[in-house]
């Protein structure tokens, strides 16, 4: 088993929270793992992207040109990114803020997700990003739901661990939208 995805956004969407997340998520599963957060000057409004490498076998590199999958949060992370998915890839988009025919992606499978639409369904309009990072592991199977939500204990400072239920029930919104999809 290998998957390597690319998760990218605006600085401030918890782009790099999910990298992180899917990496404790492997690591729950006992898989090797490698998260490479990228961001720019400024962290709120600027780009952030993360690369995360998960696999059952050694991993040479945290370095990917063209990933399995990618995860887009907004318009300019979609024309960074959507090309270089490989062909058969998976390409979820966050389509609150990103038009559904930006999505036009040949021999890609490409999902669009209303992450801020199903946040509020989950009580919290902020939590978009935990809902396409449920999404994306429903969709992958590359960890399980049960191992992504353990890893909000260890990616999360205790502070927050309070928010721990609600974040769950966000990832539960992305997961059961993709089941949904059939």
């Amino acid at each position: 088993m290998y998957f390597d995805s690319i998760i990218a956004g605006f600085g401030g969407q918890g782009v790099l929270l999910m990298g992180n997340l899917l990496a404790y998520a492997a690591m729950e599963e006992k898989k090797r793992v490698t998260y490479m957060p990228v961001y720019g000057v400024e962290m709120r409004g600027g780009t952030a992207n993360c690369t995360v490498v998960i696999s059952e076998k050694e991993i040479g590199s945290p370095i990917i040109h063209r990933p399995f999958s990618a995860v887009v949060m907004n318009l300019p992370s979609l024309e960074k990114f959507g090309p270089r998915v490989k062909k058969g890839g998976l390409l979820l988009v966050n389509t609150s803020l990103v038009p559904e025919k930006e999505i036009r992606f040949r021999g890609l499978k490409c999902v669009g997700v209303p992450t801020r639409e199903l946040a509020m369904e989950a009580g919290n309009e902020k939590l978009a990003n935990m809902v396409i990072l449920g999404a994306l592991v429903e969709k992958s199977r590359v960890v399980s739901l049960k191992s992504l939500k353990k890893a909000l204990y260890p990616a999360l400072d205790v502070r927050y661990h309070k928010m721990i239920p609600a974040n769950r029930a966000a990832m539960d919104k992305g997961s059961e939208f993709i089941r949904n999809l059939g």
